[in-house]
């Protein structure tokens, strides 16, 4: 890995941390990174799927609900 040196604006960086719950400005900027990763291949992933087609017995599978864990009396 290699070590990078930049300027951030303090004032961004803390709310950052903050919306992101993040402890350390390394955890904000690694997730920040991988969020901006993530969310610039969104479209091409959805274009994928369009053009994907399906077997009719994916089509009409059965919609399962998932269990809620019960509630504990602690």
């Amino acid at each position: 890995m290699t070590v990078t040196s930049i300027d951030i604006d303090q004032a961004e960086l803390k709310l950052a941390k903050e919306v992101a719950g993040t402890a350390t400005a390394r955890e904000t900027v690694d997730l920040a990174l991988r969020t901006l990763i993530a969310v610039r291949r969104q479209p091409a992933a959805v274009e994928r799927l369009i053009g994907t087609t399906f077997e009719p017995d994916q089509i009409d599978a059965p919609t399962i609900t998932p269990s809620t864990a019960p509630e504990s009396d602690a």
